[in-house]
Order: C-alpha cells, then structure tokens, then sequence
C-alpha cells in the first residue's frame, strides 16, 4: 500500500496531538455533544425512527472544523466592505433601523403628550365640534336635508332635453342655476347662523361634492348626446356608445353614482357580488378611533399653539418660525389621520356597501418624486374628475398645455379648500398648511 501523501499524514498527526491535549477536549465536548444530540434528533426527525442515529461524519469536515478554533487559524480572510459604506449600504437591509426608528418614535411623542397634559391639563371640548345648541340651529340641518333636490331637479332636465322638450342651450343654462345654487345656498345658511366648526363643515364638505357630482351628471350626459347625434350622421369615433347610455339616466343610477364614492357620472360602474359584513365593521371601529385621535390633537396640540401664536407673530421672526415648526408636526399627524380616515377607511366602508368595485381612491403618493405627481396620487376621485371634466376639455378647445394645467390646479384648490375657509372657526388656508 503507497503511503498517504504528506498534508494528509500532517493532518493525520495534529489530529492526535490535538486529541492529547486536555484544553481543546473541554473545549470541543459542549460542541460535540450538541452536534450529537442535533444529528441524533435531525436523523430521527428524517427517518421517522426514533433512537437510529445518522452515519458519522465526513473526518476531513471534522479536522477543519477544529483547525478553525485554533489561535493560528487566520481571522481575515476575504476583502469585506462595511455594512453602511457606499459601496454595500444598498445591499444590506435596514429592517432593524427602522424599527429603531419607530421605537425613538413612540418615545418622543409619547414624552410630548404627558408634556402637554401636565401643562395644559385635557382639552376635549364638545362644544367645539358639536353642540346642543346646534341641533336647535334648523337652518342647517334643513339645508342639508333639501340638497338632494338639486340632483333631481337635473335629473328633470335631463328627461326634457332628452325628449326634445327644451332646446340644448336652455338646458345647459337649467345645469349651471342647479349647480350654482348648490354651492351659494349653503354659503348663504352658514354665514346668516352661528354654529359649530364641525358642522359647517360637514355642510359645506358635502355641498361640494355634490356640486361635483352634478357637474359630471351634466358634461356626461351631454357628451353622451353629442357623440349619439355624430354617430348617426355617419361620424366615427375612438369609443363606442351603448345603448343603455343612449336612453338617458334614470332615478337608480342616478342615487346610486349620488351615493356611490366616485365623482365621474357613468350609467354602470364595476360591482362585486357581496358584502362582508364583519370587514365593515372592522373598518367602521377603525374610522371612529382614528377620527377621535384627531380630535385631541387639535383640542390639545393646535388650538393652543394658534391661540398662542397671535402675538409673536406680529414681534420677532424667530418666534414665529419656532411657532409654525412646532405647529407642523401635529398637522401632519391630523392630515394623515385625516386621509385615512376618509381615503381609506370611509371610502372603502361606501364601497363595500355598495358593491362598488373600483377602490383606488389613492396611489402610492408616498413615493412621489415631484410635487406634481403628488398631486396625481394623493386624491384620485378629484383627480379623475379634474383630468375628464377640465384638462381636456380645455385642451380640445385649443387652451394650451400650461393654461389646461394651471386652470386644473385652481379649481381643485378652490374645491379643496372651500369648506375650511366658510367656517370661519378654522385657521384660515388650514388645509394649504396640512399639504
């Protein structure tokens, strides 16, 4: 028999060198017997046999792995970059640090609330929101409950146009005294009575949703008309007409798309097969704790900050840069409540309970790279109605890119802000400052 070669007779010796030395056999009995028992239970876990061990293993494996407890064992021995170094920092994951992040997080904002409690002690005052004075204030409530005739009045003008009983222009000047009317009506209540700030707003917020839903219910359904009378003089178009849209809206389709939470008119929207019943009930808990935290902080983090900031807003410009930094944080946490509450929550709640099928009522606007795209994500229903009803309208009558944009932009910040500004128990351009 040839000899073994040299390393393997080399490794041969040091492993019965090392077997004599006391020091490396306490050292290797703890892993060794671990290693036992692990093979031990991974073979019967394998083999479904309890008690039959696995073969021993490979003894190569055996003296390398002793060779690398050894103090000479070199330490080093590939080139490694840091974990946070330019070159590796995007290779790592950063799970730990972010939850790092929302430890320090719940830490300073819960210092900040015992803070404000021992200073200003618990704010909560219904009769900011909703008082028993303002269930007496009846010009309020009956304009909420008379606006629903602004819907069926277009849809009466809608039947006449249709059957030819008025003439088009007459009709589109029935549409703009109805959707005028929806928006002066409410305007005029709430400043002839004095009433609570969430009440006002309630009003006015739902006075201009339905001012856009109404004039999506006219555009639509006119430019239904418009296509029908093209397509039967022989003209051709990109999009076909069904005959469902042909024969006009009708009073079901038009309290579902008032009810639906979408603000573009269509005779037939997507729809689900069934409710989930426990799911609205989840998310309906969800809203009122979300709608309750906003409230505290602005009873207990925003009224005081505003009421304090009267004064040093007129003396020093430091005072009034710490005043605003100190003010942005609690609004960013009522805008945030605020757009759950609504975009996700409310919205989800209406369209499950309609059966209504197309949910993206935001996008990712959290990842947005420009302010512009922002503004694309962060509210869809504004969005496709400003995009279908004034952008390109605008630019199919020959108003140029910039202008449509521009023209964009100021309506959805007059529709945005509207409801804030009429109460006057708001800070004004409050909403400019949550964005």
């Amino acid at each position: 028999m040839a000899p073994p070669p040299p390393s393997m007779a080399a490794a041969h010796d040091r492993s019965h060198a090392d077997a004599d030395d006391p020091s490396l056999r306490l050292r290797r009995a703890p892993a060794a017997e671990a290693g036992a028992a692990g093979d031990s239970s991974g073979s019967r876990r394998e083999n479904g046999v309890p008690g039959e061990a696995r073969s021993p293993p490979n003894p190569q494996q055996q003296q390398h792995e002793m060779f690398c407890y050894r103090a000479s064992a070199p330490a080093h021995r590939r080139v490694k970059e840091s974990p946070l170094s330019s070159d590796a920092i995007f290779q790592q994951s950063h799970a730990g640090l972010l939850n790092l992040c929302i430890v320090v997080l719940i830490a300073v904002n819960s210092r900040l609330i015992i803070e404000n409690l021992m200073k200003y002690g618990l704010l909560i005052r219904a009769g900011f929101w909703f008082s028993a004075r303002s269930l007496g204030d009846w010009p309020l409530l009956m304009c909420c409950l008379t606006l629903p005739i602004f819907p069926l009045a277009a849809l009466m003008d809608e039947k006449l146009s249709q059957r030819k009983l008025i003439d088009e222009n007459v009709s589109i000047l029935i549409h703009i005294i109805i959707t005028t009317s929806v928006i002066v009506y409410p305007v005029v209540v709430i400043l002839k009575c004095e009433s609570a700030v969430l009440s006002g707003f309630v009003l006015m917020f739902i006075a201009s949703i339905t001012w856009l839903k109404l004039v999506s219910f006219a555009h639509t359904n006119y430019d239904i008309r418009v296509l029908s009378k093209s397509i039967e003089k022989g003209a051709s178009h990109g999009s076909s007409i069904d005959e469902d849209n042909i024969k006009g809206p009708t009073i079901k389709s038009l309290v579902y798309f008032m009810l639906a939470p979408t603000l573009c008119y269509q005779p037939s929207y997507p729809r689900t097969s069934f409710i989930r019943k426990g799911w609205v009930i989840r998310q309906l808990i969800k809203c009122l704790v979300f709608t309750g935290l906003m409230g505290f902080i602005i009873e207990q983090y925003i009224n005081p900050i505003v009421q304090n900031s009267k004064h040093p807003l007129k003396g020093n410009f430091l005072d009034a840069i710490e005043r605003v930094l100190k003010l942005s944080v609690p609004t960013l946490y009522v805008w945030l409540c605020m757009f759950y509450c609504f975009f996700h929550l409310w919205l989800n709640i209406l369209a499950e309970l309609l059966c209504f099928g197309d949910r993206e009522f935001y996008k990712d606007w959290w990842n947005a790279k420009t302010v512009e795209e922002y503004w694309r994500m962060w509210n869809m229903p504004v969005h496709k109605w400003i995009v279908r009803h004034i952008y390109f309208p605008c630019i199919r009558n020959g108003l140029s890119k910039g202008v449509a944009i521009l023209i964009s932009f100021l309506v959805s910040a007059v529709f945005h802000e509207s409801p804030a500004r009429v109460e006057n128990g708001l800070v004004p351009c409050f909403f400019s400052l949550m964005i």
